[in-house]
């Protein structure tokens, strides 16, 4: 979800594809198409991959749990990047 914001903000933000991977920064197009393409394939993890029922509080507590962790891990990688401005 940070390249899809970033890009559609028209901000440019850190990606693999850009130098060096994961501190430069690419463009906001390049953003949008990598959070795009993020999005479809963690909709196919969840949704396709296995049983995940939306209704089942449990699997909707573990998936929110792991967005969750993810969310700061990649707040604190990316604090480092732009920290280092």
């Amino acid at each position: 979800m940070p390249h899809f914001v970033s890009g559609i903000s028209g901000r440019p933000f850190p990606s693999p594809f850009s130098s060096p991977p994961g501190r430069g920064e690419s463009p906001p197009v390049v953003n949008v198409v990598w959070g795009a393409f993020n999005t479809a394939v963690g909709y196919f993890l969840v949704y396709r991959v296995g049983d995940f029922a939306v209704r089942s509080g449990r699997e909707v507590l573990i998936v929110g749990l792991g967005g969750f962790l993810v969310a700061l891990m990649l707040a604190r990688a990316f604090g480092r990047v732009y920290a280092k401005r």
